[in-house]
């Protein structure tokens, strides 16, 4: 890179706002020792199975450094993170979420298609001491989604502190097919993030990246996976930056999920990139290693394009990290024993996804990326978020074609409450086979527009809003959020 393009690049940085009652319950522990004098073990969250959920958030602490231990937020007793809700489609559920901190905190069901008034954005505030107890039934098909904090102005403080957790959805047809599913064993969840650290172990909630990633809150994770093929349900929950993933020994893997579920059939890359909310599933095949062999799972991060975040140059300040520009691992790998019912053979098709196309289109929208400059928050449409003002307001059953301009600064990740929808085209050419499945998140990098379509059906309310907005949660704390309406 030229320098007059490095001083740009700093200069444009610069102005960038940091912005249950259970039927089965299985536990995991966390490691707090190194295992190898290098690595820890990877804590598999604990997973609950039912229609009835407790969830109760609370302060921790865990160890994650020398020193002092860091003060941390984790549900249902863990240090960090939640446990695994495990649901069935088609089942009515309800969850009790009690709030033990000593602020409030909301709980949103990242992905879910299900009524506003349970949806558990910036209006469904549960205070210190309350409980909030939600219920509904679980239409999306079998996935990886999540749940977080979606306080306004909080979000950034509670998902760093460690509040969130996976939701795995089944449903009949995934079911049916010869995947791995034994939950910890074959079929293992990764939330990735990194934090970054003040001179007491405190988190350092004032920047965008952090110096140290962590796999399900662990530092230097290693886990051991059988001989066989595994299956691992990828989440990037990071404040801002992306990953470009990919194995050390540069094998391919195959992507059989993304956001919403089942794609319709695997893609083999050696490479995919998951931002801020997005989640994929992928199936790698360690069936041909040898016993006690090693392999990383790593993010290749050099040299990606201007925009992308966590490319900058700096290693300090706001927009600094030690991670930043550079290869580093996610999780080192180590090859284990087959199981009994070990996968060796991968499925040709997945699903049969039928996905909505212009002909369908019943209206049209645009939404423009704007502010950032001279030290703004990143807004929509030249609009900062508005607790009680409604950006978009949609016909029930519409099916709606979103045009997302990004023109301004840097890469955003954008997500859509209560809908999936289907990415048909992008500015700068063919849509990555890796999402080409259903979606509620999807990166809009600078200089390109973005287009998707969803329906908007079965639930309307004239009162009680979804959310449209940047899964950056410093941006959305600083008002880079629309809300819309169904009726």
């Amino acid at each position: 890179m030229k320098l007059s393009k490095i001083i740009l690049g700093c200069l444009l940085l610069s102005i960038i706002t940091i912005s249950c009652n259970k039927s089965s319950q299985t536990t995991s522990t966390a490691a707090t020792v190194t295992t190898s004098g290098e690595y820890n073990d990877l804590f598999v969250p604990p997973s609950i199975t039912g229609t009835n959920f407790n969830l109760t958030l609370a302060k921790a602490t865990k160890q994650f450094k020398t020193g002092a231990a860091t003060a941390t937020y984790g549900y249902n007793g863990n240090s960090f993170w939640g446990p695994t809700l495990i649901m069935n489609q088609g089942d009515d559920v309800k969850i009790n979420v009690t709030n033990n901190l000593t602020d409030q905190t909301t709980v949103h069901w990242h992905g879910f298609h299900i009524p506003a008034v349970m949806d558990g954005g910036p209006h469904q505030i549960i205070d210190a001491g309350g409980t909030w107890s939600p219920n509904f039934k679980i239409k999306n098909n079998a996935g990886t989604f999540w749940y977080h904090p979606h306080l306004h102005m909080k979000t950034y403080e509670q998902l760093a502190k460690g509040a969130g957790g996976f939701i795995i959805i089944k449903d009949p047809a995934e079911s049916a097919l010869a995947l791995p599913r034994t939950y910890g064993t074959d079929d293992i969840p990764l939330v990735f993030s990194s934090r970054r650290f003040n001179t007491d172990n405190s988190i350092d909630i004032s920047g965008a990246y952090g110096d140290y990633l962590l796999a399900n809150g662990t530092m230097n994770a290693q886990v051991t996976l059988p001989k066989q093929y595994v299956r691992l349900r990828l989440l990037n929950a990071e404040i801002e930056r992306g990953y470009d993933i990919g194995l050390s020994d540069n094998r391919t893997f195959s992507i059989i999920g993304n956001d919403g579920g089942l794609l319709n059939a695997p893609i083999t890359t050696n490479r995919v990139k998951i931002m801020p909310g997005e989640r994929v599933e992928i199936l790698v095949n360690l069936g041909n290693d040898a016993l006690a062999s090693t392999i990383d799972l790593k993010a290749y991060n050099t040299g990606q394009k201007f925009g992308f975040p966590g490319a900058e140059p700096a290693t300090a300040g706001d927009f600094g990290s030690l991670l930043n520009n550079k290869d580093f691992n996610l999780l080192h790998i180590k090859v284990g024993a087959t199981t009994a019912s070990a996968i060796t053979s991968l499925p040709s098709k997945l699903a049969s996804n039928v996905y909505w196309t212009n002909a369908d289109v019943t209206n049209s929208r645009t939404i423009n990326i704007t502010g950032g400059q001279a030290g703004a928050a990143f807004t929509f449409d030249n609009n900062t978020y508005g607790f009680t003002s409604i950006n978009q307001t949609i016909k029930l059953d519409a099916i709606e074609k979103w045009t997302i301009v990004n023109n301004n600064i840097f890469g955003h990740s954008f997500h859509v409450h209560d809908v999936q929808f289907k990415i048909i085209a992008r500015s700068s050419g063919t849509v990555g086979e890796h999402e080409s499945g259903w979606k509620d998140t999807v990166y809009v990098p600078l200089g390109e527009t973005v287009t998707v379509i969803a329906k908007f059906d079965d639930f309307s309310d004239a009162v009680n809003p979804y959310m449209y907005h940047c899964h950056f949660s410093n941006h959305e704390d600083g008002g880079m959020m629309g809300q819309f309406i169904v009726k």
